[in-house]
């Protein structure tokens, strides 16, 4: 999961831009989909003294500088992020796990109606999130060595040594994220083809996903 700084604007025009996820540096995926649940999520928030900020073109809310929630655009859904999410205790089983996403969980939304019928769910959640982190809580990472490589990998790296080197240059976490995504095809010739496609990113020390 990743964050963003929308600064509170001094005029009104900044103070609307803020309610409907237009302030600086906004870039949320499907925002204006979601501007009134934006807006409903916000109001919610405001009973916690956290702070605001745009990270990775999204609205975070963090405390002490320390990342608690962000909220995330997708085309079916709005969702609320919890960086701890799976050390939260989850009693009423809302958090979900997108892709290969260690410590994250996400709460999914659909209409302000919703995130208003939820509210003392949210800030319930939301509380115990903040808690987790000023405990200092964390998940214990996986290690490289957790995560199978797949047959048709190994065999790449037989034929091809350089591959195979700018493989091993990649960080931990870019390994990581690509051995995931090539073990989660299941089929021998899926496997292939997400090495093949991914090659050219693995030369360039990119990560799964990454851009240049």
């Amino acid at each position: 999961m990743q964050d963003v700084d929308v600064a509170m604007g001094k005029r009104e025009g900044d103070d609307a831009a803020r309610a409907t996820g237009r302030g600086d540096g906004m870039e949320m995926a499907y925002r204006e989909r979601w501007e009134a649940e934006i807006a409903q999520m916000r109001r919610v928030l405001a009973a916690f003294p956290m702070k605001e900020e745009c990270k990775w073109g999204k609205p975070t809310y963090t405390v002490d500088g320390k990342n608690i929630v962000i909220m995330q655009g997708f085309k079916e859904y709005f969702g609320l992020g919890f960086f701890q999410g799976a050390l939260l205790k989850d009693p009423k089983k809302v958090l979900v796990q997108l892709g290969q996403v260690h410590a994250g969980r996400v709460m999914k939304f659909t209409s302000v109606k919703e995130i208003t019928a939820k509210a003392a769910t949210i800030k319930a959640y939301v509380r115990d999130a903040i808690a987790v982190e000023k405990a200092g809580l964390r998940m214990e990472q996986k290690k490289t060595s957790d995560y199978p490589v797949p047959e048709e990998l190994t065999e790449r790296f037989r034929r091809d040594a350089r591959f195979k080197r700018a493989f091993e240059a990649l960080t931990p976490g870019r390994q990581r994220s690509y051995l995931y995504h090539f073990a989660a095809a299941k089929q021998s010739a899926t496997r292939v083809a997400r090495i093949e496609k991914a090659m050219p990113a693995i030369f360039e020390g990119r990560g799964f996903l990454e851009r240049r």
